[in-house]
C-alpha cells in the first residue's frame, strides 16, 4: 500500500459522518467547553473542504508521531465534541495534554479529515489535561469516531505486514468486525516486537481513530499504547 501523502479536494458531503454528537456525552465533562471564538471540533469537521475555522482543545497525539506516513510534524487535537488531525510544520514543542487553539483550513488527506495550519496560527493556552481514550469495539472504528483517541481490544486476525517506510500493519477483531492497526514507523515501535505477535493473540491498542482511503484504522502513538493481554 502506497501511503505517500496527498491532499484530496473531495467535498465532505460525499462522506457519511454519523454519530458525531454521540461523543458529546463521553468527552464533554472531561475536556470542557471551548472559548467563544472557537468552533467546536465536531462542527468544524462538518464544514466544507476549504473552510477557514478556529478550534481549541487538548493534544491527543503528540507532534511528529505520525510524520513517517502523513509527511508532516502535526498533532491531533480533541475537545468535548470530537477530534481532528492538525497538519503543519515545523514540529511544535508541546506534548500530550497541552491546551491549544489552532486556526486553519479544512481538507482531507487520503480521506482523513485534517486541519491544515501554519505554526504562526497555533496558540498554546494555559492548563494541561490528558485526553481520555473512548473504549470502542473493533467493528465501531469508523467515521463516527475518526479523529478521536480510542481504546480497542481484540484478537489478532492478520499478523505483521511491512508497509515501510510509512509503517507496519496488523489486524484484530473482538467479534464485532476486523479493523486495521497502523503503526507509524515514527511512533518508535520495535519492528521485531511487532513481528513476534502471533495469530489469535489478544492485544489492547490505544490510538487515533484514523482513515487511509477506504480503510479505517487505529494508530498508536507510542509503544506503550499497544499491550499484549494474557
Amino acid at each position: 500500500m502506497n501511503r505517500s501523502p496527498s491532499l484530496s479536494s473531495r467535498s465532505p458531503s460525499s462522506r457519511s459522518r454519523p454519530g458525531v454528537l454521540a461523543l458529546l456525552g463521553v468527552f464533554a465533562l472531561a475536556l470542557g467547553a471551548c472559548s467563544d471564538d472557537a468552533t467546536p471540533i465536531s462542527e468544524a469537521r462538518a464544514e466544507g473542504t476549504g473552510a477557514e475555522v478556529t478550534v481549541e482543545g487538548y493534544v491527543s497525539v503528540q507532534p511528529g508521531a505520525f510524520v513517517s506516513a502523513l509527511g508532516d510534524e502535526g498533532f491531533a487535537l480533541q475537545d468535548g465534541t470530537g477530534g481532528i488531525y492538525v497538519k503543519l510544520d515545523p514540529k511544535q514543542t508541546f506534548g500530550l495534554g497541552a491546551h491549544v487553539r489552532v486556526s486553519g483550513t479544512l481538507d482531507e488527506q487520503n480521506q482523513l479529515r485534517i486541519l491544515k495550519a501554519e505554526a504562526a496560527d497555533v496558540e498554546l493556552l494555559s492548563g494541561t489535561q490528558l485526553v481520555p481514550a473512548k473504549e470502542v469495539g473493533t467493528g465501531a472504528v469508523n467515521e463516527s469516531v475518526e479523529g478521536t483517541l480510542i481504546d480497542v481490544t481484540g484478537a489478532i486476525t492478520q499478523t505483521f505486514q511491512d508497509d515501510s517506510p510509512y509503517g507496519y500493519k496488523l489486524y484484530f477483531n473482538d467479534g464485532t468486525g476486523e479493523v486495521q492497526v497502523f503503526v507509524h514507523v515514527s511512533a518508535g515501535f520495535d519492528k521485531a516486537t511487532l513481528q513476534a505477535l502471533t495469530l489469535g493473540q489478544r492485544i489492547r491498542v490505544v490510538g487515533l481513530a484514523a482513515q487511509y482511503e477506504t480503510t479505517y484504522e487505529v494508530a498508536p502513538r507510542a509503544p506503550s499504547d499497544l499491550t499484549v493481554l494474557p
